[in-house]
């Protein structure tokens, strides 16, 4: 198409004919300028020393050299670009907060690059070092998104072919070990059960799922919910991705750059039993002793040559004469040693100060271990099964030859295994008012006690 254009110049009126090709809308992103003539005059070790806990402005006439990690390609990074300092085994990352969108288009993936530091903010977020322009919130300095304009002058393309980034190869258990913010890669990783049929993310929400090895170790994958691949569904198999290493908390995680970035091919881990029962581990000894009432505690005993892992185990407190559970204690988490015992206690700086030991776990008041000697106890494992009790349940222990009351229930040590009927001749007790056949005599802490040692 031809478009004829008069100009009024001093009088003149000038014509000229512009020619336009309409049609063809799609139009070359230019190329960025890039430098043979700069170097690199510090690093992203020494740029880290620099910062002091404050964000600040960069005075110096400094350059950085790195890599480009991200992509913006498929809008799960938006305004953010990611580099670090080698493409082999890096030590470290960094974020350049930049308004520059599309950025894969000048800057794409293994792209080397130069930073010029001067004039930058630099700040560390969420463990997460960071260079921009700034922003203050409620006074306080922040590092914000560099404008497109200024991005050319700070972050300078180097002239050569774009380099092939490889990820550090790890594992979920030595995450301690690889760079923050630096390309890493895992095998023999899948999503959790609870997360197959999902999409990654949520419409508009940041989300996050969770990974996990064959051995359950875990690792969240923080996916935007803008991203153009948010309402696809997770993968069910099992293999490897590829993603960004950050760090929110304790919590690590993975950002990928687009789906090809997983590949699980692999069928899923096989199933791990992690729920056990057995007739070896049972209650040992309970204490109310008469003169602190901070000393309480509940020991267990693994009377086998095996350890056992207590997941999904219980121990139930009915108080008083209750038919229904009044408390309880998960102890998923804990395992028993072989021929060694749990110490369960409602008070552990109290009990470490009187034992001089601390206990194994530590529960709440009003739980099975803060019992004032008149409750009943069960011991359940993970199937629901009774495995040992001290008591009878829906009879108040006062008075009865189940109170230990201001005193102390210990197991005989001919008892090899939990009974789930409770049996007076498995225990010697010791109690303010017990029925016949316990001992009416009070027991105070740390001297008529042997938290952890049953034997």
């Amino acid at each position: 198409m031809k478009i004829k254009v008069n100009v009024v110049l001093k009088g003149w009126i000038l014509s000229a004919i512009i020619s336009a090709c309409v049609p063809n809308t799609n139009f070359d992103v230019p190329k960025p300028y890039c430098d043979n003539v700069l170097s690199a005059n510090t690093t992203f070790q020494e740029l880290e020393g620099m910062y002091s806990g404050e964000t600040f402005q960069i005075q110096e006439d400094l350059i950085i050299e790195g890599y480009v990690i991200s992509s913006d390609e498929e809008g799960n990074f938006y305004n953010e670009i990611y580099l670090q300092d080698k493409t082999k085994e890096p030590t470290k990352g960094l974020l350049l907060e930049a308004e520059l969108s599309p950025a894969h288009l000048r800057y794409p993936l293994g792209n080397k690059v130069l930073i010029k530091l001067k004039g930058l903010f630099l700040g560390i977020s969420g463990e997460t070092l960071r260079l921009g322009s700034s922003f203050t919130s409620f006074g306080n300095l922040s590092v914000g998104r560099l404008p497109a304009i200024k991005v050319q002058d700070h972050l300078v393309s180097v002239c050569e072919e774009g380099g092939l980034v490889t990820p550090t190869l790890t594992t979920i258990t030595q995450m301690d070990q690889v760079g923050l913010n630096t390309l890493i890669q895992l095998n023999d990783v899948e999503f959790g059960e609870e997360e197959l049929g999902l999409n990654y993310a949520e419409p508009q929400e940041e989300t996050i799922r969770v990974l996990q090895d064959c051995e359950e170790n875990r690792i969240e994958l923080l996916t935007s919910g803008y991203s153009d691949f948010q309402a696809e569904l997770l993968p069910e198999g099992n293999g490897s991705i590829m993603g960004i290493l950050k760090r929110d908390g304790e919590k690590y995680q993975l950002v990928i750059r687009d789906v090809t970035d997983l590949d699980f091919a692999n069928e899923r881990c096989p199933e791990i039993i992690t729920e056990f029962t057995s007739k070896d581990v049972f209650i040992s000894e309970l204490a109310d002793p008469d003169n602190n009432t901070g000393a309480r505690f509940v020991e267990l005993y693994n009377s086998s040559n095996q350890p056992l892992d207590l997941n999904l185990w219980t121990l139930r407190r009915y108080t008083n004469e209750k038919t229904e559970v009044s408390s309880s204690v998960d102890l998923s988490g804990f395992s028993i040693a072989a021929k060694g015992t749990l110490v369960i206690s409602p008070n552990s700086e109290e009990f470490e100060l009187v034992y001089g030991f601390p206990p194994d776990i530590h529960v709440s008041t009003n739980s099975p271990a803060d019992s004032n000697g008149d409750d009943n106890l069960e011991l359940v494992d993970p199937f629901g099964t009774i495995i040992d009790v001290f008591g009878v349940v829906g009879e108040d222990g006062s008075g009865t030859n189940h109170e230990f009351e201001d005193g102390r229930a210990l197991r005989n040590l001919e008892v090899t295994q939990g009974n789930p009927t409770y049996t007076f001749g498995e225990w010697f007790i010791y109690n303010d008012s017990g029925d016949a056949g316990t001992t009416h005599q009070l027991q105070n802490a740390p001297e008529d006690y042997t938290p952890g040692q049953f034997n």
